[in-house]
């Protein structure tokens, strides 16, 4: 299906990889954060094209919480080989081990805010200046508040207050020791044109995001994969799904949709479709109003 507006989608390539460039020009120690979601994958693409046919020059970094789906630890391992990138991976059980950080008791315990302790030392251990994350700014209004460099205090906090501006993509990334930057490639792509781009460059994705068969279990209008992770309410059972992920998390609070959307272009129709975020079910996210702000002004990516 030839639907895509491609000149759009290569001003936002030129524009990511820009960013991308900048990032490595501007600081001496960058990262680039990956999840294994569709997002991270993108930038990661981006970032080969920016250096090609020289390696990417920084590491990808993956704070691993334990409750990863196994495709996506299986994808990631497989795609820094492909490309030959250092790959640092950092886990929140160690984390946990040490006593700076606690584990959830509950049905609804996640281990997604545990992952700010863990990211927040591996960038100190590091010594990053630059973390660059593949969050947009359509997919939670609390990242419509970033900008394109975005700071964080010594402490690793956002305050989303006191931003810097960014006129005519001209960047401040002065900081003082101790302070590192966010850095959002992918800021003004939406969640459309990250599978349309998909399309276009032919790049592999996780099972995950393709229809399948697994074990869900529906909690609060949400579909949640059945894993050992999760902890069942008396009420619940599970039962074989036809679904696939919008969005890539931990399997505990990472929400399904029931789908049959087998090929890349079956999912651009999905999504052209939707009137609901993709984040729509994230469980994380429904803790309260402000979930996700609360948690990026502590750290969070």
């Amino acid at each position: 299906m030839q639907y895509y507006h491609i000149s759009h989608l290569h001003q936002l390539e030129s524009e990511a990889i820009y960013i991308i460039r900048e990032v490595a020009a501007r600081f001496e120690r960058p990262v680039m954060l990956f999840s294994g979601g569709k997002d991270s994958i993108v930038m990661t693409h981006l970032a080969f094209k920016a250096f090609y046919p020289a390696r990417i020059p920084f590491p990808l970094l993956h704070i691993d919480t334990g409750h990863n789906f196994p495709e996506t630890l299986e994808f990631r391992d497989n795609l820094a080989k492909e490309l030959g990138v250092n790959l640092e991976v950092r886990y929140v059980q160690d984390s946990i081990n040490k006593g700076k950080a606690v584990e959830e008791k509950g049905t609804n315990a996640s281990r997604n805010l545990l992952q700010i302790t863990t990211l927040l030392d591996a960038l100190e251990e590091l010594k990053v200046d630059a973390a660059m994350g593949g969050a947009r700014r359509d997919e939670e209004k609390a990242r419509a508040k970033e900008r394109f460099f975005s700071h964080r205090d010594e402490f690793g906090q956002w305050d989303p207050k006191n931003q810097r501006p960014e006129l005519w993509n001209l960047f401040n990334s002065r900081r003082h020791s101790g302070e590192h930057f966010r850095v959002f490639p992918l800021s003004n792509w939406t969640e459309l044109d990250i599978w349309q781009y998909i399309a276009i460059e032919k790049i592999k994705m996780p099972s995950l995001y393709f229809s399948h068969n697994r074990d869900c279990v529906k909690r609060d209008n949400m579909i949640l994969a059945y894993s050992e992770h999760l902890n069942l309410r008396e009420s619940e059972k599970h039962e074989m799904m036809r679904v696939r992920f919008r969005t890539i998390g931990d399997m505990t609070c990472t929400g399904a949709v029931l789908s049959p959307a087998k090929t890349i272009d079956d999912i651009i129709l999905e999504v052209a479709a939707s009137r609901i975020t993709e984040r729509g079910g994230r469980a994380d996210d429904k803790r309260s109003d402000t979930a996700m702000e609360d948690r990026k002004k502590s750290g969070y990516f």
